[in-house]
């Protein structure tokens, strides 16, 4: 279990991010067409896992509109921006900003992601969404960065993120 803060209050999480170097966690999720996406759809890419409570707040909104504009650039790399939002208020948030380059995916069938990655928040406001993270995997499925940002209104570290794909 990990605890992370809320305007300073503290949230626990239902476990740890994957350690750095171990294989990282299969999923299923829904894209935001409905069809099913799982991890093993993304090998031989680098994958950044953008990971957030809800695209209608404005730390989350910021992340996927930074991690569009930063990451999208690279080459043979998919960022995919999760969150338990159903996958039409994903596609709204995206159609309305503009952004293509971004992958959303929600885990809003069967709370797998997050249990896999340890990311559920246990009780208090946020009770069953994501804690804010990032997780980036390489080429062959191995996790080479995380972040869980602390303080859940802060936006996370997009360059050590982004350093950790060089």
């Amino acid at each position: 279990m990990s605890t992370v803060t809320l305007k300073g209050n503290a949230l626990s999480t239902s476990g740890e991010l994957p350690a750095i170097g171990s294989k990282a966690p299969e999923f299923t999720l829904t894209a935001n067409d409905l069809s099913t996406a799982t991890l093993n759809d993304f090998k031989g890419y680098k994958v950044v896992l953008n990971i957030f409570p809800s695209v209608d707040t404005g730390t989350c909104a910021q992340s996927v509109r930074q991690f569009n504009k930063k990451a999208s650039t690279l080459k043979k790399t998919k960022v995919l921006c999760i969150s338990r939002d159903l996958p039409f208020a994903q596609a709204r948030f995206c159609g309305a900003e503009g952004l293509n380059d971004v992958i959303n995916l929600s885990d809003y069938k069967n709370a797998s992601f997050g249990k896999a990655y340890g990311l559920d928040f246990v009780g208090g406001p946020l009770d069953s969404l994501l804690s804010r993270s990032v997780v980036v995997i390489n080429e062959e499925g191995s996790v080479i960065y995380t972040e869980q940002v602390p303080e859940t209104i802060d936006e996370p570290n997009y360059e050590a993120a982004l350093n950790a794909l060089k």
